[in-house]
């Protein structure tokens, strides 16, 4: 760990942006003192939110609808930059780099999870949040804290502002990957933001690479074809370096497995190289065996038990994509027992992904944004709801399969309540009523997401479940109407 003291008078002697790369091997104090701050301090939740308001002030591609990539847009050459005048704080700790369109977050999670049952001082980062930023930058389960992510935006200032066209998300990326240097992590864990290739994130040179379930989202980005995508998220696969893999659909995986041998990386396959089975399952998790194949009986390790929280047939094949990735890890030098892996899956906290908040009256949130993922929401709705009528809760943006969407889970409707989240891309509930207009199902709009939530509150009886859906932004709203009828209040995000 570097000295306290002396990290405190260099980080404040060197604001020149040519000398920031130095901050990396200091720890400025108002840092260490932001680790017990009362997250509800006026006077550091005030700062917080005009810090919030700096980050949001640059170039935001998450709030606007952006057409294919171009160079100036997606230019990871700025992200190269950034991380030279860090001074490659990426460089100080191995890395684990996931990509996909979904489920990259659960693994991203499992992932963490484990490794922090092994012992590791593990950093992870994941996008977007819930509920406050800070969410996005954890080391072993717990946030950034707000006074800790004042202190190091107000040292990286003058480096950022001396950036042409930079984008929140590279900051935020740069911010994380520091952070971790700055604490020192033994590893980090990694989740894409978009695509793979000109992600900011792709500046990384990891131990190694995961790619999840391929499916269509940001196609006007990433492409039309599962082809075109799957080069996208392949796009993060380094020379000679693994590369695990969830099971594809043929026209993902022909892409995938020819990056791979073009840049001499092993690639892993979880259905061929590794196996699965699933156990057993209740609302309170579900368990399955995972093992390794080898080329004869002989070489094919003993089936491994992992129990899981996380809900759903889909999120099997996340565990044992996890799985794989651990044991591929490992192999690469750094130990991770069996019983941190016993220990590790079943810690795993990833909120927003089938949780439910309620038992009685039964609610459900789920952040499922395309068709696949709402057809296996679907499908885990009558795996375990069977017998219970849905009320649906329903807003997603704009630019996404809404058609495709409604397609899997009307059909699962009793009623439905359209609404609209705050995201500036969110989609009228107009629109969506008149996209829903060819089913045969109860419809109405309730434009605030908190009246909608009560309004299907109102509407339940005994046998009902609200499920809510379409987008990560109505999930997080439902939470925190529900949270806030419990008296639980949020900080700002």
């Amino acid at each position: 760990m570097a000295d306290m003291g002396s990290g405190a008078d260099s980080a404040r002697s060197l604001r020149g942006v040519h000398l920031v790369h130095h901050l990396v091997t200091s720890r400025p104090s108002c840092i260490a003192l932001g680790m017990c701050y009362n997250p509800f301090d006026m006077n550091v939740e005030a700062e917080y939110q005009r810090t919030l308001d700096y980050l949001y002030s640059f170039v935001d591609y998450s709030l606007t609808r952006v057409s294919r990539w171009s160079a100036a847009q997606f230019d990871l050459g700025r992200m190269e930059r950034l991380m030279d005048a860090l001074g490659r704080p990426e460089r100080n700790y191995p890395a684990l780099h996931v990509a996909g369109t979904k489920g990259k977050g659960s693994v991203s999670a499992m992932l963490a999870s484990v490794l922090d049952a092994a012992g590791y001082h593990v950093g992870l980062y994941t996008s977007p949040h819930m509920h406050d930023y800070t969410e996005r930058i954890c080391i072993n389960g717990m946030q950034i804290s707000h006074a800790e992510l004042i202190a190091l935006v107000d040292e990286l200032r003058p480096l950022f502002d001396s950036l042409q066209q930079v984008t929140t998300f590279e900051i935020t990326t740069a911010l994380a990957l520091f952070y971790f240097a700055r604490q020192q992590v033994d590893v980090a864990v990694v989740e894409v933001g978009l695509g793979g290739r000109l992600d900011a994130t792709n500046i990384l040179l990891p131990k190694v690479a995961v790619i999840t379930s391929i499916s269509y989202d940001h196609t006007q980005i990433l492409g039309e074809t599962l082809a075109e995508i799957a080069g996208e998220k392949a796009g993060i696969i380094k020379p000679l370096t693994p590369v695990v893999c969830s099971p594809q659909k043929d026209e993902a995986l022909q892409v995938i497995e020819q990056i791979a041998a073009e840049r001499a990386a092993p690639l892993v396959l979880v259905g061929r190289d590794y196996a699965y089975q699933a156990e057993a399952h209740s609302l309170d998790g579900q368990s399955l065996l995972v093992w390794r194949r080898g080329d004869s009986s002989a070489d094919t390790a003993a089936p491994q038990r992992l129990n899981i929280p996380l809900l759903g047939a889909h999120q099997l094949e996340n565990a044992a994509t996890a799985y794989a990735a651990i044991d591929v890890f490992r192999q690469r030098g750094l130990p991770v027992g069996d019983e941190a892996i016993v220990r590790g899956f079943p810690a795993t906290k990833w909120p927003g992904r089938f949780e439910i908040l309620s038992r009685e009256p039964a609610l459900v949130i789920d952040s499922a944004h395309n068709r696949d993922s709402s057809a296996k929401l679907a499908q885990t709705v009558r795996q375990y709801f069977p017998s219970r009528r849905v009320l649906l809760i329903f807003g997603a943006s704009e630019d996404k399969d809404i058609a495709g969407m409604l397609a899997e889970l009307l059909p699962l409707a009793e009623q439905v309540i359209f609404t609209r989240s705050f995201h500036p891309r969110a989609a009228e509930p107009q629109h969506l009523v008149e996209i829903a207009a060819q089913y045969d199902v109860p419809m109405r709009i309730v434009p605030e997401v908190s009246d909608a939530f009560e309004a299907a509150l109102q509407a339940t009886s005994a046998g009902h479940l609200i499920l809510a859906t379409g987008s990560i932004f109505i999930a997080t709203a439902v939470k925190e109407a529900w949270l806030a009828r419990k008296g639980v209040r949020q900080p700002a995000a």
